[in-house]
């Protein structure tokens, strides 16, 4: 065996060993330092390489576009407000029914449908036609706390804190009443909302609206015209909408994102390589590219969206 001794480390003392890792340690770090240099100096491979922090921070010309339905909120905000009047008797029940099937088609399908919406809208105009502004701006507080506030979702509640965080504005921009979605924008601590004007006169509602509601290609209009009058680049700015209706207001911005996205949008935004999250089932859509900050939301946003009829028996 002893011809083996050369195969086997001769036994160095502990100070010895020590001084040799140190000396390795050492050593590495320097390599290691070098090649960092030497990285840090060359250019990089392409400018997809490392995508650019989003939002960026201090620019004061860039700032995001919020859907309100099924994007910052479960369902609509129209059906849920329909849901708090008839609590305070506004309405009998059979207009309960009607808002109640159409919330639960909205939620099962997650698309927006004209017929459904436009019925809506005449069956809450209709509702109000008669009463004070600040009285339903009053009322509207209290249904945002009892059937709106559990329905946001934390993961796009994130991303819009993130465009605050970073010192710019935030908007809604929604077919819903000006008024609720003003209440809604206050809230989560936004700027403000663009939304669909119902006519007053003397503080009272008509039943009418001053011109359309806020859908579609209207949407983009009001982004543009907000956008001008803020002194707004749209193209360092973002949307975020769930519905292909919205597409108009998406294709207008730099970074367009969809957002628990409708079939139609989902194709649209791969073909075009736009960013896709979707919080109803916590899954990663293809292509994430969420600013971090969204992380934390996105987990507790991973809850599946439930259809439930809510009967009341007298």
């Amino acid at each position: 065996m002893a011809a083996l001794g050369w195969l086997t480390p001769r036994r160095r003392s502990a100070t010895a060993r020590s001084v040799l890792a140190g000396e390795a340690s050492a050593e590495a770090a320097r390599k290691t330092s070098q090649e960092l240099e030497q990285l840090a100096e060359e250019p990089a491979e392409s400018p997809e390489a490392a995508e650019p922090e989003f939002p960026v921070a201090g620019d004061e010309r860039a700032a995001a576009f919020f859907d309100l339905d099924n994007t910052v909120m479960q369902g609509a905000a129209l059906f849920h407000f329909g849901r708090g009047l008839y609590k305070r008797k506004f309405f009998q029940r059979q207009e309960l029914a009607r808002f109640a099937w159409q919330q639960a088609w909205f939620r099962i399908a997650g698309v927006e449908d004209p017929e459904h919406m436009q019925d809506a809208r005449d069956s809450a105009l209709s509702i109000v036609k008669g009463h004070r502004v600040a009285e339903l701006m009053s009322i509207g507080e209290e249904i945002y706390d009892e059937y709106m506030a559990e329905r946001i979702w934390p993961g796009t509640r994130a991303l819009a804190q993130a465009h605050l965080d970073a010192g710019q504005k935030v908007w809604l921009v929604t077919a819903a009443p000006v008024e609720t979605a003003t209440i809604i924008a206050r809230r989560l601590g936004l700027t403000g909302a663009l939304g669909t004007v119902a006519e007053s006169v003397d503080g009272v509602y008509t039943g009418k609206l001053v011109g359309e509601p806020l859908h579609g290609p209207a949407k983009a209009e009001a982004v543009r015209a907000l956008a001008s009058a803020e002194g707004l680049d749209l193209n360092r700015c973002a949307a975020y909408s769930d519905s292909h209706n919205d597409i108009p207001m998406l294709s207008l911005v730099g970074h367009p994102y969809a957002i628990n996205p409708d079939s139609k949008l989902r194709k649209h935004a791969r073909e075009r390589d736009w960013r896709l999250r979707d919080y109803r089932t916590g899954r990663k859509a293809a292509k994430v590219g969420i600013p971090a900050a969204a992380g934390v939301g996105a987990i507790a946003g991973g809850t599946a969206a439930a259809v439930a009829l809510h009967r009341r028996r007298r």
